[in-house]
């Protein structure tokens, strides 16, 4: 399937950005302008299922595969979150980025108990209430509340279902295919404490943002930017 894309900048320098589930492309709104204005053309999805993209089957394969339908090999960085940073760890050997960048990526997604309890907590997120997202991410700016409930109105969740094998199993890659860094929230959901070791021991590197939520670029702006130092 063919993505919708969302393109800043220009020139022959490239960064991808994929987001995570219930988000969209607008989820980069600050972090799109900000690698452009360091000369990047900056090119962000919608992943299947997500935003402008049009609708299907749903697997963790499929959208992985999608980015390689979709974005240019061969960028200089690749950025994924949370499900962004699962599809392009299945995608990054077709992909070649340059370097790669996960952040909070969803490898070790905890089982629930009974198959599809996972799958159906995260498409119960589709009802969130603008209190409740509120609630849930104190540090997001206004901006991003009114984005979330719209990203969440157009959002299929069936997506959701299609993670279902992902809940429970260990993901983690057994190598960097390119360079790596693994972007972790301060303290993680995702990624344990002891599976940030053994990643640093499979030769990822490993860089915290302490006091950021899982979508680390809208909890921490700022933590995110001067994190990502060395690798953009």
């Amino acid at each position: 399937m063919r993505l919708h894309t969302r393109t800043w900048g220009e020139g022959d320098r490239v960064a991808l950005l994929i987001h995570g589930i219930m988000a969209d492309h607008r989820t980069w709104r600050r972090v799109g302008p900000a690698l452009a204005a360091r000369g990047l053309r900056v090119i962000a999805v919608d992943l299947r299922g997500h935003g402008a993209t049009g609708r299907g089957d749903y697997s963790m394969e499929h959208f992985a595969d999608d980015l390689v339908e979709t974005l240019p090999a061969g960028a200089e960085v690749a950025i994924g979150h949370s499900l962004g940073g699962l599809a392009l760890s299945l995608a990054v050997e077709r992909l070649a980025p340059g370097r790669a960048v996960y952040s909070d990526p969803a490898w070790c997604l905890p089982r629930l108990e009974g198959e599809l309890a996972g799958p159906r907590a995260l498409a119960r997120a589709k009802t969130l209430s603008r209190e409740e997202i509120t609630a849930l991410n104190p540090r997001w700016e206004t901006e991003d509340i009114d984005l979330e409930l719209a990203t969440l109105a157009i959002w299929d969740e069936n997506t959701a279902f299609g993670l279902a094998p992902a809940f429970g199993a260990d993901l983690l890659p057994a190598a960097p295919v390119v360079p790596s860094l693994v972007q972790l929230a301060g303290p993680s959901v995702m990624i344990s404490p002891e599976n940030a070791v053994e990643l640093e021991r499979r030769g990822f590197h490993v860089r915290t943002v302490e006091g950021a939520g899982h979508t680390i670029h809208r909890d921490d702006f700022d933590g995110f930017m001067a994190s990502l130092d060395g690798w953009i």
